[in-house]
């Protein structure tokens, strides 16, 4: 039974991650070089998953098809709740070249990860954008696409020129919904600077997106179809609602229910069908309809500024590290094989993020 759970797994990740990008090449046909590209990734990604499927046969190794990388522990912002600053990432001071991993180290890893039949690295910090050796970087890895998690007050001319001709590196750029929630949240002004940054990428007809941190209190406003109507005059072509993880005490009420989490995928079905135009993808999202949680290598894992191998941002805790063992040993992390034997990814949770709620179980997993 648990064997048949992870095929119909790989197949649903698999049959997702084509519908993305069928839609993402559709989407950019009148821009032959971004069509261009989108059609290259599509080819491959079909590649890339006879070659998950191969390494399962040959290896029993169960390959995830994408990552999510923190790859900068300094950030511009102090975003109210921000998850990366409450586990440490994220910090002030200037160590940040070396607390991370080198730009190398980061391509060496992401080109591994390729070779294995992973495409996809969410780019996450800190602010990813302080970090454009990395980006540099990285983007020589051809066969990966890198949506990078920016708070977008960093965009200005000559990044765009940068990203205009590294087309794997897709900008999302993080607001809160209105100009007054993203403020409040971010700081004064940062959504008008986030709209310039849209403007700018609009402009120049770049592949980019949004990710809307999504409340108990912002749930109908921000999946309404007024506010879809304005990110897509913004020219956001995908839209990421990552659900709020409470890593601040009193901020409870904020994070989903079961009943919320339902209603979430109700409304995403909705826009889906008004909005062909537009790819939504929502995190966590109904883990009981995949069999549970998608981290500790199921579906992803995290790998921190150092090179830890976490089962996901919300539970920073490792027995491993990406660049001293790689991806294929550390996806092998006795850590992340307790959390799938204790059944840690189908905990009972009251919604939102499973292995937050249960990080005390996780801690004492570690070795």
């Amino acid at each position: 039974m648990e064997e048949k759970e992870k095929l119909d797994l790989a197949d649903y990740m698999s049959g997702s991650i084509h519908n993305i990008m069928a839609k993402a090449y559709k989407n950019v046909l009148s821009n032959p070089r971004e069509a261009k590209f989108a059609f290259h990734m599509q080819q491959l990604f079909s590649k890339s998953e006879k070659l998950r499927k191969k390494v399962k046969e040959q290896e029993g190794l169960d390959v995830p098809p994408f990552l999510i990388s923190s790859i900068s522990t300094t950030c511009n912002l102090h975003c109210k709740g921000c998850y990366a600053r409450s586990n440490g990432i994220a910090e002030d001071d200037e160590t940040d070249r070396k607390r991370t991993l080198t730009p190398e180290q980061w391509r060496n890893i992401f080109t591994e990860a390729a070779s294995m039949g992973i495409n996809f690295s969410l780019l996450a910090g800190g602010e990813p954008m302080m970090r454009r050796d990395i980006l540099e970087a990285v983007s020589d890895v051809k066969d990966m696409i890198f949506p990078i998690f920016t708070n977008g007050t960093l965009i200005g001319p000559a990044y765009i020129e940068f990203l205009r001709s590294r087309l794997n590196l897709i900008p999302i750029i993080s607001i809160e919904g209105t100009a007054m929630g993203t403020d409040k949240r971010r700081g004064q002004g940062v959504f008008r600077r986030a709209m310039q940054s849209m403007e700018l990428l609009k402009q120049e007809d770049l592949f980019f997106g949004t990710s809307i941190t999504v409340t108990t209190e912002n749930l109908q406003m921000v999946t309404s179809r007024d506010f879809i109507d304005q990110l897509r005059s913004y020219g956001c072509k995908i839209v990421f609602f990552i659900e709020y993880v409470p890593t601040e005490p009193g901020t409870e009420h904020l994070a989903f229910t079961d009943e919320h989490v339902q209603q979430m995928e109700e409304l995403l079905e909705e826009r889906r069908r008004d909005y062909a135009d537009i790819i939504f993808l929502s995190f966590p999202g109904d883990e009981k309809a995949l069999g549970g949680c998608l981290a500790s290598g199921r579906g992803f894992f995290h790998i921190g500024p150092d090179g830890s191998a976490e089962p996901c941002p919300f539970s920073p805790f490792s027995d491993s590290n990406v660049a001293g063992m790689g991806v294929r040993k550390a996806l092998q992390s006795l850590l992340f094989r307790k959390i799938r034997a204790a059944r840690a990814l189908g905990w009972e949770h009251t919604g939102g993020c499973t292995l937050f709620e249960h990080r005390e179980e996780i801690e004492k997993m570690v070795i």
